[in-house]
This record gives C-alpha cells, sequence and structure tokens, in this order.
C-alpha cells in the first residue's frame, strides 16, 4: 500500500513526510487555489518537501495548450506527474505523447 496525501497545503506536507510514511502528493488546481500562492511556487516547494511523485494538474482545456502547459510543468521538478482532465481534449494530449 501507498500513501499519497491530497493537498496543497505545505506545511501539513512537510509534517507527513517528516513520518517517513509519505508516498507522493497529489493536487489539482482548486488546491492550489486554496493555498492562496503563486501555483508554480507551491508545487515547487512540495517537490522539495517529498521524493515521491507530485502529480500537477494542467488548466489548459485543448489539446495544445495542454501539451505545452505539461512540458512546462514537468520540467519544475524529475518527480512531478502531469495530470489532465478525462475530456476528450485530455486523452487526445495524452494520445499526442
Amino acid at each position: 500500500m501507498k500513501f499519497f496525501v491530497d493537498t496543497a497545503d505545505v506545511a501539513e506536507i512537510k509534517d507527513l513526510a517528516s513520518t517517513g510514511l509519505l508516498d507522493g502528493v497529489t493536487t489539482n488546481p482548486s488546491l492550489m487555489a486554496k493555498a492562496g500562492r503563486p501555483y508554480l511556487e507551491v508545487l515547487r516547494e512540495i517537490c522539495e518537501a517529498v521524493d515521491g511523485p507530485v502529480s500537477a494538474e494542467v488548466t489548459a482545456t485543448d489539446v495544445e495548450a495542454m501539451l505545452a502547459e505539461g512540458r512546462h510543468l514537468a520540467k519544475i521538478s524529475d518527480n512531478i506527474a502531469v495530470k489532465v482532465p478525462l475530456t476528450v481534449d485530455g486523452l487526445k494530449a495524452c494520445k499526442a505523447l
């Protein structure tokens, strides 16, 4: 079993990571908005706090923009896992890679 926390609260993530039990972090645009801080800044901090995968969901809605945003997000850290919405364009973006 793996333990992933679904949050964008960096303090909470660091606290959980200190237990040695946290395998990764999942986020989404609404969780990031609740953080009240710049999206990319929060993602960088989360990636520094955990060794495992950190999901980062694109906010774009069309294929080309999803691909561009996903590539940009992936450059933040080696442990970023890019998520796309389960839409027709999201599926097309997955197939394009």
